[in-house]
């Protein structure tokens, strides 16, 4: 799974005026939730709840599933063909999670057997009491219906349904109906019965029958494709290696199937497919085009070949995250789509290897329980390194593991801190965290740093080999390390994975004429405790750069390391790997030689933020950053001139603008147009932006150049906005609604309508756009606000979870403006009566009047939004 975790900042904007054995059988819980034990709270530091894995009781063999629809209801009509067996204690029964369903009939053979349906539970009699050694076969018909049960979710996966029908009877006339699902964490059990753990594993056979103009996706093969008389097609999947029920997936809609293929190592050809809607056909290549090259890196780098029958990717409307990882298929949301002029900006192959690399890390080892969830997404978390690496370098790796590391950071900060492996979480869904995904993912990166590339790829290996088709704890990824380097690793995995928090250090320097000493102070919580950190030192002397490994173990420790001649810089953590916040002493000169002299780019880029802004090396190094080959040091260059002295912004403005123009990065190009605002003249601002309108390709640079050119002449800003109305980028309507929000007057309240009527901007471009509208409505007056509201209406209705989930914030600060303006029509009124002004009191009277009735249809439209807590699922 990735979730989509930039959301909440992204939406806040909109609330600011300034623009996330049978005995055994009778005490098990087969509830949603893994086994909860109770701890004796007299024992200090111990937890209140333990979520363990769920007792196995049942082997599940083999899923069959015959499904059809009605669209109109929004049905599945199921029959399930379950083979199974007790794990290891003889049973006669069988007990499966089912949520929300009718259960019309259970048999066995032909002969009805008995069972009990409660509390989403499916209780089964069986013919008889059974050993570990024999199979049974129980049929059950059932008919699933998701939206007539009460839901939950979370901020990383919104909702619970499982099962989810879009536009089901073709109200919306700009969103294409279709069938979708999504399992994770539990709640496949919603479209067909099962015992819906991770550590629980099948085959899968699904027959989906359909209209004969719909597509279908599900995992495995699609063995064949039968028309049936009626007008309808059966479409047969199946998938012969056993996977998690989680897992399980279905796609139903009029999607084109974009193909292409990856060549396994034994010469044969892989169906790897992408499954858009029309209008996508032809960007869809483009879009996931990197995939085959992707199965055949990651296949070699872990020595295991992709074990799937396929891999097809499908990109679906109103999803509730970011991707998931079904097996063989994977769910994108819409935010995928992207015009080829749009990929310029910003590609989602990041996503893309992480869904990936899941197939490996997540479908083939499974975590055994939600606890042990930075088993799967740690992984995937870590592809997005190792794929970008790979394909555009070091550098770039580096850079995405800065983001990362911030995003645990911020996590933590807001959410907490809590062990990596976390047995004591309140919900399972609060695992989706910057702990089990970023934390996670750094934490690789220092383990493959500590043993050496070879054994961290050979203890992977050994991993994914002893443990595949199987569920998996963290103390069975140790061993395979173990296994590999002869070391016993309890220490790291202790304070990494059963530990919490992260290092907080203070480095410090002091050299002699035959060494230089390194003290390092480890300042973090106490309840986080002393870190044993095993860290490579680089230090730069008359030798030139030697490198030695010293361990940091207590609260304060010192070490010497001999040097020759003059030390010239100390770069410590020297392969840039350790998840930590650090602070640091050093003089200028040091820095200085850091950026001459460094190959990794988080310590050139420490090094060009870090130097003294009154040094004198200070300009040179920024100038010549501003030509550096890497483009996050181009930009880090630009803010670090943003903040110089005038005679040195003077001394960039020609690089500047070539920057502005021809850097072949368009995050740098709109940085250099933003920075460029605060060193020239307005005409001469206004004129290089109009030539970036103009000219350049990128949207984002476009966006910066309409902002800056706003500042010094809002109505070309305005007039440029017109003539880009009708692109077809949801990117480019956002910064046009960004400018209209600022500078429109009620003639503007045109282009929010039109743009909401048509298919221009969807996903969360959508949601970019209402935060713009929220405030341009905010200033304008009640007749035209009120325009606004039958889109709100609409989007609510209509425009998916993550609209739901934050139109309560909309509509308030709309609200609550509201409130004030009131107030001022009637101080306004008042006054005009005082001056004897009949017309301008009647005018302020009639807003007065407006405004409260638009009040009334503000309040009765957040009385229908549900509580917080029922939003959240209690």
């Amino acid at each position: 799974m990735k979730k989509i975790s930039y959301l909440v900042a992204l939406v806040l904007v909109a609330c600011q005026p300034k623009h996330t054995d049978t005995e055994h059988a009778a005490s098990q819980s087969n509830n949603s939730e893994s086994t909860t034990v109770a701890i004796d709270e007299s024992k200090q530091d111990s937890p209140k709840v333990y979520h363990a894995s769920r007792t196995v009781l049942t082997d599940l063999i083999n899923t069959k599933l015959e499904v059809s629809f009605d669209w109109t209801k929004s049905w599945l009509i199921g029959k399930e063909t379950l083979q199974a067996k007790p794990h290891y204690y003889k049973s006669n029964e069988l007990v499966l999670d089912a949520k929300g369903m009718e259960i019309k009939s259970v048999s066995m053979a032909g002969k009805t057997l008995q069972f009990e349906y409660k509390d989403d539970v499916l209780t089964i009699q069986l013919d008889r009491t059974y050993t570990r050694d024999e199979n049974y076969t129980v049929v059950i018909d059932y008919i699933a219906k998701p939206d007539e049960r009460k839901t939950g979710g979370s901020n990383a996966i919104t909702s619970d349904k499982g099962l989810y029908f879009i536009n089901p009877r073709g109200e919306e006339p700009n969103k294409m109906p279709q069938i979708w699902t999504q399992g994770e964490t539990e709640s496949n059990s919603v479209w067909f019965p099962t015992i819906d753990s991770p550590n629980s594993k099948t085959k899968q056979e699904i027959y989906i029958t359909v209209q004969d103009k719909y597509a279908t996706l599900s995992n495995g093969k699609l063995v064949s494709s039968t028309k049936n008389a009626d007008g309808t097609r059966t479409d047969y999947w199946k998938q012969d290696l056993p996977h998690a029920p989680y897992l399980f997936m279905m796609g139903v809609g009029e999607f084109k199937v974009v193909k292409d293929t990856y060549k396994r190592p034994d010469g044969t050809n892989m169906e790897v497919n992408y499954y858009v809607e029309p209008q996508w056909e032809k960007d869809a290549k483009a879009i996931f085009g990197e995939t085959p090259a992707m199965i055949g890196f990651f296949s070699q780098l872990l020595g295991v070949e992709y074990p799937w029958d396929k891999y097809s990717q499908i990109v679906v409307r109103d999803y509730v995250s970011g991707a998931m990882e079904n097996t063989g298929a994977v769910v994108f949301g819409e935010y995928a789509y992207k015009t080829q002029r749009e990929l310029l900006d910003e590609n989602d192959n990041s996503t893309i290897a992480h869904e990936l690399f899941h197939h490996w890390f997540g479908d083939l080892v499974t975590c055994e329980s939600w606890s042990n969830l930075t088993l799967n997404e740690s992984f995937a978390n870590y592809s997005q390194f190792l794929w970008d690496e790979h394909r555009h370098g070091l550098d770039e790796a580096e850079f995405q593991a800065l983001q990362e590391a911030a995003g645990y950071f911020a996590s933590a900060d807001q959410g907490g801190y809590h062990n990596l492996v976390w047995f004591d979480y309140k919900s399972r869904e609060d695992m989706f965290d910057g702990h089990s995904y970023n934390k996670g993912g750094r934490i690789l990166h220092m383990l493959r740093k500590y043993i050496g590339d070879e054994a961290f790829f050979l203890g992977l290996k050994n991993y994914l080999k002893q443990n595949q088709f199987k569920a998996a704890e963290f103390h069975q990824l140790r061993l395979a390390f173990e296994d590999v380097s002869g070391e016993d690793l309890n220490w790291f995995f202790n304070q990494w994975y059963q530990g919490k928090g992260h290092p907080i250090l203070d480095v410090s320097y002091a050299a002699d004429a035959n060494a230089v000493s390194i003290t390092v102070n480890q300042k973090q919580k106490k309840d986080f405790g002393l870190f044993k950190l095993p860290v490579d030192v680089t230090v730069y002397d008359d030798r030139g750069a030697t490198t030695t490994r010293q361990w940091f173990n207590d609260e304060s420790t010192t070490v010497k390391i001999p040097t020759q001649g003059t030390v010239k810089n100390v770069i410590f953590d020297a392969e840039a790997m350790l998840l930590c916040k650090m602070e640091e002493k050093k003089d200028a000169s040091w820095y200085a030689f850091q950026w001459n002299n460094s190959k990794h780019y988080i310590h050139r880029k420490n090094a060009l933020q870090k130097v003294p802004a009154s040094s004198p090396e200070a300009a040179r190094i920024a100038q010549e950053a501003l030509k550096d080959p890497f483009w996050d040091i181009r930009s880090t260059a630009i803010e670090k001139i943003g903040k110089m002295t005038a005679d040195n912004k003077a001394a960039s403005i020609s690089r500047l603008k070539q920057m502005a123009s021809t850097d072949s990065v368009s995050s740098v190009r709109a940085a250099a147009i933003t920075a460029l605002a605060g060193m020239i003249s307005g005409p001469e601002l206004e004129q290089l932006c109009t030539e970036s309108i103009q000219k350049d390709q990128s949207y984002s640079v476009i966006s910066a150049a309409l902002l800056q050119l706003s500042k010094v002449n809002n109505k070309a800003a305005l007039e440029a906005c017109k003539t880009l109305e009708n692109e077809s980028s949801g990117k480019m309507q956002m910064g046009i609604a960004m400018i209209y929000a600022k500078y429109g007057d009620a003639d503007q309240i045109a282009y929010y309508e039109k743009v909401f009527k048509s298919n221009l901007v969807q996903g969360f471009d959508k949601l970019g756009v209402l935060n713009s509208m929220t405030f341009f409505a905010s200033r304008q007056e009640p007749k035209i606000q009120r325009r606004t509201l039958p889109i709100y209406e609409n989007e609510y209705k209509t425009g998916g979870m993550y609209t739901q989930m934050f139109m309560p914030q909309y509509i308030g600060y709309l609200r609550d403006n509201l409130k004030n303006s009131i107030d001022k029509y009637k101080a306004e009124e008042e006054k005009a009566k005082k001056d004897g002004n009949t017309n301008a009191a009647d005018i302020a009277h009639g807003k007065v009047t407006d405004a409260e009735a638009l009040l009334a249809d503000y309040d009765k439209m957040i009385a229908g939004f549900p509580k917080a807590e029922e939003e959240a699922g209690h």
